[in-house]
């Protein structure tokens, strides 16, 4: 599974905890979800791996004027 580029999500993992106290060992996954984005630094559209605290973050750099390269941050997608 992949990890979120912006904020570096990625599956963890637990345990299942029955009635009983037993634990059995399961992944965590984070919410994160294969988007196209346009990179502001070269006017293309990227294909990144991305939360949805990822985009939230994205949207507030935006308003705030912040220079960001999507394809410095990009990881495997």
């Amino acid at each position: 599974m992949p990890e979120c580029i912006v904020t570096g999500k990625k599956p963890v993992s637990g345990f299942n905890v029955s009635h009983s106290n037993r634990h059995t060992k399961r992944w965590v996954y984070p919410s994160v979800t294969k988007r196209r984005l346009m990179n502001p630094a070269t006017k293309r559209m990227v294909t990144v791996w991305i939360s949805n605290r990822g985009l939230r973050t994205l949207k507030k750099w935006q308003a705030e004027g912040r220079v960001y390269d999507l394809s410095q941050m990009k990881s495997e997608c």
